[in-house]
């Protein structure tokens, strides 16, 4: 089955924008069946896989008229794993400029080299998005929301690739798969990963931490190797869309946590993966910190494509107090703890309301999340 991308409907509203279109976005998320989808509903569209080492090398080194030759009279170009492509941005700064009726799509697996290459020539001449695993939301969308609930346990235990939901009873074996043929592959081909064992072991850390702040001193010391390593080496995932950070919210009080980050992976199957632990939830002893990191991971997801501009935050003092997740919207603070099972005793901590009186202090627990996810 395919389930239906709310990227879809964002892509398509820029359409004809005078503007070249970039998703991004871990392997195996779907952004080449979008692209393609929107781009056979264009049609006259063009379809360049950089995979193929010929189309490479027609996009590296072309000059205007071996474009238009390359072209012909097709109005829509959908360019596939453009970061294999040397000098890409000039590419496709030479395609929006000369080729001014043509719909430019643009699909990259990774933001460590892209990025960097893109920015400058295409400033002013693109919209930029992330496709991330499939949503919550997308997934209710498609099931309904009671078929989705009855599932929730293994989303949070699998994951919520496209292929992993689509196969179930093969989770495990596609995760695994996933992990070997695509979690590595952008990354042990960069340049800045010369010790690929080392970022193996620091994966594993980084999985039996989330939910808990990450000292890169301690990881630097777990590991042995140089502190500037540990950091290059997680900027590194974060660019890959295997991890992300959530530094900590510090305005007023002396004694807030002011330094640490959080880090959680944008998928909770590809996390269990590389610990090699998808044993149901009577069985584990981490189910907090999984929910954590999928409601956050979901808040992202559905911030992203509607869009709700935020900022996100953990909170925590050196005395133990901590609220999960601080969103900023429109200058306004928004406070939630996330429980898989409330109990009546959790409070939020007052100090925190005392001092930055937040318009929403909350839990979220298995019985509102919903509601959580699609905040505005």
């Amino acid at each position: 089955m395919m389930i239906p991308r709310e990227l879809e409907n964002v892509i398509v509203s820029k359409l004809h924008s005078r503007k070249a279109i970039i998703v991004l976005g871990p392997r195996q998320t779907g952004k080449t069946t979008l692209l393609s989808k929107i781009a056979s509903k264009l049609g006259n569209q063009l379809v360049l896989n950089c995979d193929d080492p010929f189309t490479r090398n027609q996009l590296e080194n072309s000059n205007t008229m071996e474009l238009k030759g390359l072209i012909g009279r097709h109005k829509t170009i959908f360019i596939d794993e453009a970061q294999r492509v040397r000098n890409i941005g000039l590419t496709l700064k030479l395609l929006y400029d000369e080729f001014k009726e043509v719909q430019l799509l643009v699909s990259g697996s990774s933001a460590l080299d892209l990025l960097s290459e893109i920015s400058e020539p295409l400033t002013g001449r693109k919209w930029e998005y992330c496709l991330y695993p499939v949503s919550w939301k997308e997934l209710t969308n498609y099931d309904g929301y009671l078929n989705a609930l009855k599932q929730l346990e293994r989303r949070l235990i699998f994951g919520m690739y496209p292929e992993v939901v689509n196969n179930v009873g093969s989770e495990s074996e596609l995760i695994k798969q996933i992990i070997g043929s695509y979690l590595y592959k952008d990354l042990l081909s960069y340049k800045g990963i010369r010790k690929p064992e080392i970022l193996e072991k620091l994966l594993k850390v980084l999985a039996l931490q989330i939910g808990s702040e990450v000292s890169y001193n301690e990881i630097s010391n777990l590991l042995q190797i140089d502190k500037n390593t540990v950091s290059n080496y997680i900027d590194l995932l974060e660019k890959a869309f295997v991890i992300f950070r959530l530094h900590p919210f510090s305005r007023n009080l002396r004694n807030e946590i002011s330094t640490n980050r959080k880090i959680y992976f944008y998928d909770t199957g590809i996390r269990n993966g590389i610990i090699n632990n998808f044993n149901p939830f009577e069985y584990r002893n981490d189910v907090g910190a999984l929910w954590e990191n999928f409601l956050i991971a979901e808040r992202i997801k559905f911030c992203h494509y509607h869009p709700v501009y935020t900022n996100f935050y953990f909170w925590r003092t050196h005395q133990g107090q901590e609220i999960d997740l601080i969103e900023e919207r429109g200058g306004k603070l928004h406070g939630f703890e996330f429980k898989w099972k409330t109990k009546k005793k959790d409070k939020l901590p007052g100090l925190f309301v005392k001092t930055y009186d937040p318009i929403t202090c909350q839990t979220v627990d298995s019985k509102n999340f919903h509601e959580f996810i699609e905040l505005t």
